[in-house]
């Protein structure tokens, strides 16, 4: 098995204080992005939106089967029953998403083989191979890091930024093309909750630094699922 390279070592109070910190980090610096802060404001114009909504399916449709695949991958390996069980049900949760992002598109006047034949930027093309890696050959835990800081920034940003959306940006039916956003909102306060419960209970040095690492990634590339122009 390929092993991802080991960080230093920290207890477990530090490991998660550490993990908070990028979830943190990654909402502060976006805030100050003008992509992002143009969707957190509400004041994104369409073929900006439409971009970010392309990129995030690009990324999203892979989630259920990387969680699938890493839980799996746990199980045979007789790894962390409780962190295979926790991938395993994020598969689950997961499943579909990327529905939610045709559907939104689709009101925004893109067929599902123009989302297929869109280019795929780099940051997103970055993401989905280093999470394939982790998945396939590295540490397979590492993909709850990824997932803890996007769902930190859903829980933060989300529920605000549909509601900003919907009264100030002037996009044609904008209120039939929130359904990700919207759903992510409502639903990963819960999961983040539900996250930190069991990551508390990780006392691997390797796996802490692999999600750690994972997270820190996530938090360098996901500026760039953005037009900043």
């Amino acid at each position: 098995m390929c092993k991802q390279p080991r960080n230093e070592q920290t207890t477990k109070t530090d490991w998660m204080d550490s993990l908070r910190h990028e979830a943190r980090m990654l909402v502060r610096e976006l805030d100050t992005a003008p992509g992002a802060r143009r969707l957190f404001e509400g004041r994104i114009h369409q073929d900006d939106y439409v971009y970010y909504l392309v990129q995030t399916y690009q990324y999203v449709r892979w989630s259920t089967e990387f969680l699938t695949e890493s839980g799996e991958r746990m199980k045979r390996e007789g790894q962390n029953t409780a962190l295979a069980d926790l991938l395993l049900q994020k598969s689950a949760e997961e499943e579909g998403h990327e529905r939610w992002l045709l559907a939104d598109l689709k009101n925004l006047g893109w067929t599902q083989e123009r989302v297929e034949r869109a280019p795929i930027c780099p940051a997103v093309s970055a993401y989905v191979e280093w999470n394939r890696f982790t998945t396939r050959s590295g540490t397979p835990t590492a993909f709850l890091g990824t997932a803890y800081v996007l769902e930190y920034l859903s829980v933060n940003r989300a529920p605000d930024s549909v509601d900003r959306l919907i009264a100030d940006s002037g996009i044609a039916n904008i209120h039939k093309a929130v359904t990700f956003l919207r759903g992510h909102g409502n639903a990963d306060g819960d999961h983040v909750a539900e996250l930190e419960s069991v990551l508390r209970t990780l006392t691997s040095p390797e796996e802490q630094a692999a999600l750690l690492m994972s997270a820190r990634m996530t938090r360098a590339v996901f500026p760039h699922f953005f037009r900043d122009r």
